[in-house]
């Protein structure tokens, strides 16, 4: 059998194996810089995004260390490239971080 068709049989297993599984939602922590490559924006910028509302607080990791949800990440970002206003950013933050608590 050639090698393509062994590669066709073996993801139509894996798809049948896992047709009825529930497979977990991840949601990966981002470090500082992962979320500058991601938003484009600097430390000091997003520091100061912090400051104004427009971007979500850290999460504490451990130690000194802090992270942001990617899922947060990607909602400031897509909110960006809708083109909402900044209040409208301010009340996106407000909501993505009362939601870690819920």
């Amino acid at each position: 059998m050639p090698a393509a068709s062994r590669w066709g049989a073996d993801l139509r297993r894996y798809e049948m194996a896992t047709q009825n599984q529930v497979l977990p939602v991840l949601n990966p922590l981002y470090r500082r810089p992962i979320v500058e490559q991601a938003t484009g924006d600097s430390r000091s910028t997003i520091y100061r995004k912090i400051k104004n509302g427009l971007f979500t607080k850290p999460v504490p990791i451990g130690g000194e260390r802090v992270a942001w949800p990617a899922n947060e990440v990607a909602a400031i970002n897509q909110a960006r490239i809708a083109g909402k206003s900044d209040e409208e950013i301010k009340q996106l933050v407000v909501e993505l971080e009362a939601a870690r608590v819920a």
